[in-house]
């Protein structure tokens, strides 16, 4: 996580993230033994948890390079980098997942 003048921004979207739509991502999952966490924008990070299951998350998308190699988050970060740095929207649980 990066900041410009004290503003953080959100290493998938690039975006500045507003204090109120900051989520503190466990790169790891705490369930899997994670405790070092990414700064993201709220809707970045439910798009994290709607499209992979903690166990994915541990093993394969546990940095922030990875998440963005996969097509269904590259995707995401192209349509969300059109919006406003407030936006937000409820995630849909992929259908990978059910």
């Amino acid at each position: 996580m990066t900041k410009t003048n004290e503003q953080q921004i959100c290493p998938l979207c690039g975006r500045p993230i507003p204090p109120a739509n900051l989520d503190k991502h466990h790169l790891v999952p705490k369930a899997e033994g994670g405790k070092k966490t990414q700064g993201l924008h709220r809707i970045c990070h439910r798009q994290i948890h709607a499209l992979f299951s903690e166990t994915e998350l541990a093993r394969r998308y546990n940095t922030v390079e990875a998440l963005l190699e996969h097509e269904a988050m590259q995707k995401f970060v192209a349509w969300v980098k059109t919006k406003p740095d407030g936006f937000h929207q409820k995630s849909k649980l992929s259908k990978r997942r059910k």
